[in-house]
């Protein structure tokens, strides 16, 4: 794939799935932002993607996805530093897990706020520059949690929405040339999920087919791919990266031959 003269940018950038994303993009040869929530972190992926801050390919920006103002501010600083948008990767997303009864506000209104909120306030305030791309691109992470998870209501509230929304813009966005196009993330191994303990890990690599934890890499390609010219006839479409985690298991797995 090639990204040549195209420019994206990845919210939550600053390590785990959004680093790899970027990476791939540079790799293509794109301009990447990075964007994250502190300066450190987004100076330090700058620096291990480009080998220093200085290279003008990669900027950097810091960003509260779930602040209006800020995230007005940062597309303001990519019209600026770039001139334009043709890809827009919506990454940044927390938990805040916990039973249902026993959740309370303050979760459940966190996580919406970034996971969802954060979303619908990038594609609004990205939607001039990416209407000028002759090839807008815009890529929502959403989660198999959207199907529903225990202890995880805000967080697969929040990926549910995610979805609709792709859908809703895939739909009103076409006509600019654009597409609308979520990724949806199993178990992935990123420090998020190693912390979780043995039993829990062992839980669920036991329901996953291929009988491994995805990479960020494996998240990154389908992202990439979604991205780009090959892509170009997808939009408003949900691609799960989840080592058949949740294909249909509706006939046994092995049928004796007669």
């Amino acid at each position: 794939m090639n990204f040549q003269d195209r420019t994206a940018l990845v919210t939550g950038s600053a390590q785990g799935i959004g680093l790899e994303i970027a990476r791939q993009f540079d790799t293509a040869g794109a301009r990447v932002v990075i964007v994250d929530l502190f300066q450190e972190g987004v100076d330090a992926a700058c620096k291990e993607i480009a080998g220093s801050v200085d290279d003008e390919r990669i900027a950097g920006f810091t960003c509260d996805v779930a602040d209006s103002d800020s995230v007005w501010a940062l597309f303001r600083s990519v019209k600026g530093h770039f001139g334009k948008l043709d890809i827009l990767v919506n990454n940044a997303g927390i938990t805040r897990d916990g039973l249902f009864a026993r959740m309370t506000f303050e979760s459940w209104k966190k996580v919406i706020d970034v996971n969802l909120t954060g979303t619908y306030l990038c594609c609004r305030q990205g939607l001039a520059l990416l209407r000028k791309s002759p090839a807008g691109r815009i890529v929502n992470l959403s989660s198999i949690s959207a199907n529903g998870n225990i202890g995880q209501a805000n967080y697969s509230a929040s990926k549910a929405g995610v979805i609709g929304l792709t859908k809703t813009l895939a739909l009103e966005l076409a006509h600019y040339n654009m597409t609308v196009n979520a990724v949806a993330p199993g178990f992935i191994d990123t420090k998020m999920t190693q912390a979780v303990s043995d039993e829990a890990r062992k839980h669920w690599l036991d329901k996953v087919p291929a009988k491994r934890a995805g990479t960020p890499l494996d998240v990154a390609r389908a992202v990439a791919f979604l991205a780009s010219d090959k892509a170009s006839y997808i939009t408003g479409e949900v691609v799960e990266v989840d080592g058949g985690l949740h294909v249909p298991k509706r006939f046994p797995a092995r049928v004796e031959q007669a």
